[in-house]
């Protein structure tokens, strides 16, 4: 039998309860000669570990002695593996039939792209695409996260308009091929994320250095969500906040950081009090303690930047929304991804 060529590496923290419902369709549909499974426990303490290893043998487990996040834990694993092309996928997802090979296609074709994600919908309503990915991810200029066929809490039918595989901003971490040998020189995701926005972190990396990350629509994937945190909770808003912020000072080009920040701290601030009047204390404080981390971070973050900033080959990205995402949704009504102005 060949090497394997590819590892789809789960990695799971205390969800026993979604490897036994999403992991056997995984298995079924993962058809790929060349391809192996693992599940990576992140440190869980509800027995999954011993699911995988009574129940699923033909399944290489990989336990880790404490829960890294998404970014430390996969970084920790990957490092172990020797397939050309490793598989980031969530723990809530179920892949259609042959949903590997036009990932390795697109991989093999373009030399130079980095990583590639599939078409990402939704499991609960699987004629309409997910939060998570969509048809691919993109930021504006102030550096907020939408996806064509998701724009905040907007998302689209699928009805075929985003069949075209092409090159797209970041890959969700829901379902993201990447090279191997590229993802660990590059030092992988970035761990003081935890979990949230390191993928886009680490595609923007790429980017700057001249890799490209593509959209192949050939591949499907149907994604639950919401398995470790859900939309609600004020960890997750403390994530993104602080996440998005450590994104922006470690990747922009010195002529447009502090514009940037400034102008996102008083967006971040609007959206606080946002929280607060709509009786949303928790996240009022959880965006507060985001600002707070950021800043007292700043001589570390800065260390970082100077060492992202010699690696940088290309800082102009056609795949960044030139104008606001926020101006054009909340006051143009602009609420699908072909009504923007490219």
């Amino acid at each position: 039998m060949d090497e394997p060529l590819v590892a789809v590496v789960i990695l799971n923290w205390n969800t026993r309860h979604l490897l036994e419902r999403f992991l056997p369709e995984v298995i079924r549909k993962t058809s790929h000669p060349q391809t192996t499974i693992v599940v990576a426990d992140n440190g869980s303490t509800d027995g999954s570990a011993e699911l995988i290893k009574n129940h699923f043998p033909e399944v290489e487990l990989i336990t880790l002695n404490k829960n890294y996040g998404y970014a430390g834990g996969y970084n920790r694993v990957i490092k172990q593996l020797k397939t050309p092309y490793v598989v980031l996928l969530n723990s809530d997802v179920i892949p259609a039939f042959n949903w590997i090979e036009p990932l390795i296609t697109c991989m093999e074709q373009n030399p130079n792209t980095a990583a590639c994600v599939p078409k990402i919908k939704a499991l609960n309503e699987p004629d309409h695409f997910e939060y998570a990915g969509a048809a691919g991810g993109f930021i504006d200029k102030w550096g907020y996260p939408f996806c064509r066929g998701r724009i905040f809490d907007t998302i689209e039918k699928d009805n075929g308009q985003y069949n075209k595989s092409d090159e797209i901003f970041w890959g969700s971490g829901a379902a993201l091929m990447v090279r191997t040998k590229l993802f660990n020189q590059s030092g992988g995701l970035e761990d003081s994320f935890f979990a949230h926005m390191e993928e886009i972190d680490w595609c923007w990396r790429m980017k700057n250095q001249g890799f490209k990350i593509r959209y192949c629509p050939q591949s499907e994937i149907f994604h639950l969500g919401g398995g470790t945190l859900n939309s609600m909770s004020s960890k997750k808003t403390y994530l993104n906040f602080r996440n998005n912020l450590y994104m922006l000072y470690r990747n922009l080009p010195e002529d447009k950081l502090k514009k940037t920040i400034l102008i996102r701290l008083f967006m971040d601030a609007f959206a606080a009090i946002k929280f607060l009047l709509n009786g949303q204390f928790r996240n009022f404080l959880a965006i507060w303690k985001a600002h707070q981390h950021f800043f007292r971070n700043i001589p570390h973050l800065k260390k970082e930047r100077n060492r992202l900033m010699k690696k940088v080959t290309c800082h102009q990205h056609p795949e960044i929304y030139r104008k606001s995402i926020v101006l054009d949704f909340f006051l143009r009504k602009r609420r699908y991804f072909s009504e923007l102005s490219w």
